[in-house]
């Protein structure tokens, strides 16, 4: 199967498209790629042949790798620097979330003058941009979780307050993506796990945000349809491409429907991904059953509504009952505590971060500080609202 997609950007779907991506920089007009992937999977040997084929065809490609997990601000600053002075004109996003998010960041930052901190999803602060000078984007994922390929944002640690920041542009929105299942087949079960359960989060709290948007609300209905019919097949065989690209595209869908909103899934988890290195897939599918408890009173008929498409028991309880099950299965701690060393987590600090996180403005239960705390001291007690 070969199909092209137009929404929301062009997407390039199927088996081996990564062998389409020479083709892509040429559509862009980039003659001098900037290749970002992170520190581990450019020892991969896959990577190392897909840069060798694109190095046969232009004479000018350079490699940026040197960040990991969670990336910082100086990451990005680093990888403008190489852009400018390698002279590149557009960015091959290469990975996960990771990867993809610097990537996207490097091709927003090659352009301007301000700090990136100046660019913060906050009002109209994206207007500040020189849009003009945005490098292209091309975003190929090799994971199923963050959906940041399809995204107008990136999440960027600012390591002066250990604070996860989603720095924000329409044009952030790379002009090609690449869906290409076979990149994902040597992903752990543990991380092909985590990422699904990021997937979804996304999903799950866009179609719960409220406010109107019934596009977003049909992608994450069928985005969650997804993630229920593949993520334990894919964990369990992990060289299913039919289930492989089933959870590529639910990550992409949640990422494209999550523009209406998230909530307090991922303000509890963006404090702990960065004090604490967590994975965020992995916070997300803990703090997900406290969260849906919390806002049950808010989300009871769309959950309802969740239940019908997917064939579960039409009530609140049986969806939660499917999360906790689904989790045990994934072997997903149920508790942050299991993760987290409760002595160092500071939660008044904690709280306050999460409270001041962009996506807390969308959970459908109006949040306090005082609420993200006793969320906090649930996922670490272990018990549900």
């Amino acid at each position: 199967m070969k199909v092209n997609w137009n929404y929301p950007t062009n997407v390039w779907v199927g088996n081996n498209r990564i062998k389409d991506l020479q083709k892509a920089c040429l559509q862009l007009l980039i003659k001098k790629p900037l290749f970002v992937t992170d520190k581990d999977l450019i020892n991969l040997e896959m990577v190392k042949k897909i840069i060798k084929s694109l190095s046969d065809h232009f004479k000018d490609i350079t490699v940026f790798s040197n960040f990991s997990g969670n990336p910082s601000g100086d990451n990005v600053i680093a990888g403008v620097k190489i852009f400018k002075q390698n002279k590149c004109d557009g960015v091959i996003a290469f990975g996960g979330g990771s990867g993809l998010d610097v990537g996207k960041a490097i091709a927003f930052m090659s352009g301007q003058e301000r700090s990136i901190w100046d660019f913060e999803d906050i009002g109209d602060y994206w207007k500040r941009a020189n849009e003009e000078k945005i490098a292209p984007i091309i975003a190929v994922p090799t994971t199923a979780g963050t959906g940041s390929e399809t995204g107008r944002a990136s999440a960027i640690i600012n390591k002066e307050t250990g604070v996860k920041k989603i720095i924000f542009h329409p044009k952030f929105l790379p002009s090609i993506v690449i869906l290409d299942p076979y990149l994902t087949v040597d992903l752990s079960p543990r991380l092909t796990a985590a990422t699904g359960m990021d997937a979804l989060a996304h999903n799950l709290e866009a179609f719960c945000a409220p406010g109107y948007h019934p596009m977003a609300d049909g992608i994450a209905l069928e985005g969650l349809r997804l993630v229920k019919k593949s993520l334990l097949i894919v964990v369990n065989d992990g060289k299913n491409l039919t289930a492989r690209l089933d959870m590529l595209t639910a990550a992409s869908m949640g990422s494209t429907a999550f523009q209406k909103g998230l909530g307090a899934i991922h303000s509890l988890s963006h404090p702990v991904n960065a004090q604490f290195n967590i994975h965020h897939g992995l916070s997300n599918a803990i703090f997900m059953p406290y969260v849906l408890t919390f806002n049950k009173k808010e989300i009871s008929e769309k959950i309802i509504s969740i239940c019908d498409y997917l064939n579960l028991n039409k009530s609140f309880e049986s969806f939660i009952s499917w999360i906790m099950e689904l989790r045990k299965e994934l072997n997903i701690p149920h508790r942050i505590s299991d993760v987290i060393d409760k002595e160092k987590m500071n939660l008044e600090k904690l709280s306050l971060m999460a409270f001041e996180d962009p996506s807390t403005s969308g959970n459908p239960k109006k949040l306090t500080k005082e609420d993200m705390k006793i969320i906090y001291e649930h996922s670490i007690s272990g018990e549900l609202f």
